[in-house]
């Protein structure tokens, strides 16, 4: 796997910490979303359909940095959006990293070329840019809806890498998506010497643009089963070992939703950056007061029935690692041999 030791360490530290004080909710990454305005209409992404007094809101630094001293995981994810179209991106950026926390900006890329000849941000081992990447040219361009952007993100990445920066890349598989095509972007990727990979099914937005590409809980594990057997060692990815075994159907979890919360204008989102059945005013709110056990597989919810999406089992997964010697044994295994 592809995450730094130092990085793996924080993580680790912080379950066992939940651990000693029998701590059963508690938060591995935020998504810190400070503006939902983009410069992209993805066909799969229903986070931008919003009417535009919405998407001209920001949260402001100091309520960004309140969301994540309030909430007190070790990594913070920016999503958005798209965050580079927030003008305080990198005053946010520098806070957080001061305050020692792990941070994946995640981009389109369309400007970072840009912003890193500004000079608006600085390499740093907890600052990652998370580039969205769906597939070789012809799928991601497809996916994104605009020729071009796949040239535009690689020369970006190219750059960033240069530079010093931690580049990883964060990829959506749909039904569209063909095991040999896949394997061959997993390749390119690690040609141009990005850190690691992040890769998840799409979840069925109601309002995304797109409703027939999304892929089933079968069809989930049957495609990754393909695209991850006989997996090159090469390949480098920045997620939990166990997750991607899950992904296969080697694996059952529970979706941990309180693992990856969503902080955005309108407060924290219940019960993840997924669904959207109302707002917590404070994290505590949220961890106390949504009824959990109306959300995932076991609950019957119709709309978590075919959710394998990384932002509710990776922090399961997580958990199942760092939480018994059984799961260190596991995850190292597969570090150790390349094999899921």
């Amino acid at each position: 796997m592809a995450v730094p030791l130092s990085q793996a360490l924080t993580v680790a530290l912080h379950v066992l910490r939940q651990r000693i004080v029998r701590r059963q909710r508690y938060p591995l990454v935020l998504m810190l979303e400070p503006l939902l305005r983009c410069n992209l209409a993805c066909a799969g992404c229903g986070k931008i359909q919003y009417p535009p007094h919405v998407l001209k809101h920001a949260l402001t630094v100091e309520q960004c940095i309140a969301a994540v001293e309030e909430c007190g995981a070790p990594i913070v994810s920016i999503p958005g959006g798209e965050p580079l179209l927030y003008p305080h991106i990198g005053e946010l950026v520098e806070e957080l990293t001061r305050r020692n926390k792990y941070v994946y900006l995640c981009t389109n890329a369309l400007l970072l070329k840009e912003k890193l000849e500004q000079g608006v941000f600085a390499p740093s081992k907890r600052l990652s840019f998370s580039v969205h990447m769906d597939g070789l040219r012809a799928e991601h361009d497809a996916s994104v809806c605009r020729d071009g952007v796949y040239d535009i993100a690689v020369e970006a990445i190219r750059e960033a890498v240069r530079r010093g920066f931690r580049v990883t890349t964060n990829t959506t598989l749909f039904n569209t998506a063909e095991p040999m095509r896949v394997r061959d972007f997993f390749d390119a990727m690690m040609d141009l010497d990005v850190e690691g990979m992040m890769v998840s099914p799409g979840f069925n937005y109601e309002k995304a643009p797109d409703q027939d590409s999304f892929l089933e809980r079968e069809r989930t594990q049957e495609l990754f089963s393909r695209v991850l057997a006989d997996r090159k060692k090469g390949w480098r990815f920045n997620q939990s070992p166990l997750f991607l075994q899950f992904l296969m159907g080697k694996r059952e979890f529970e979706c941990t939703p309180w693992g990856n919360p969503l902080y955005t204008i309108f407060g924290w989102q219940r019960p993840c950056y997924l669904l959207q059945d109302g707002y917590a005013a404070t994290f505590r709110e949220l961890m106390d007061e949504t009824p959990w056990e109306e959300y995932g597989r076991a609950s019957g919810n119709r709309q978590c029935q075919d959710c394998m999406v990384h932002s509710g089992y990776e922090p399961t997964a997580v958990h199942a690692t760092f939480a018994t010697w059984r799961g260190i044994r596991d995850a190292a295994m597969v570090t150790v041999t390349g094999r899921l």
